[in-house]
């Protein structure tokens, strides 16, 4: 679920909407994010720009890049990289520095071309947040 803190955090900047956007749900719903989730919670009631910038990165308005942009390249770039099908990004990569989300697990991960990549492909990293919401009040600095 997501927390409170990040919520008010979100409503403060004024990207909460507490109506859903339901041009999102069905793209996201297609993509197979579990209709509970905390992923889809947010992506459908959090906007402000196509993308969030934190922690020197932008991340996707996922159901923004879904209805409005070719963010089927991006997963299809991530599955080339070696990724699990179950892996989405949640910016494009181009710093060499991206995140996943484990749309079974819930799980995101953070990784880094080279090693880091390597490694986890060999099963030898784990995703860095259990849930979506922790890896969200990391990347919005509310912890």
């Amino acid at each position: 679920m997501l927390s409170h803190k990040l919520i008010a955090h979100c409503k403060t900047k004024g990207w909460w909407f507490d109506a859903p956007i339901e041009d999102y749900r069905q793209p996201l719903l297609d993509l197979g994010v579990a209709p509970d989730s905390d992923f889809m919670r947010f992506f459908l009631h959090v906007e402000d720009c196509p993308t969030f910038r934190s922690q020197n990165v932008e991340m996707f308005q996922v159901g923004w890049f879904l209805t409005y942009s070719s963010y089927e390249d991006t997963i299809r770039a991530t599955h080339e990289m070696g990724l699990p099908e179950q892996y989405l990004p949640l910016d494009d990569f181009q710093s060499e520095r991206g995140f996943f989300y484990n749309r079974s697990t819930g799980e995101v991960l953070e990784l880094e071309a080279g090693p880091l990549l390597e490694q986890f492909l060999a099963g030898e990293v784990t995703p860095q947040w259990p849930d979506f919401n922790a890896f969200l009040e990391w990347y919005f600095e509310l912890s």
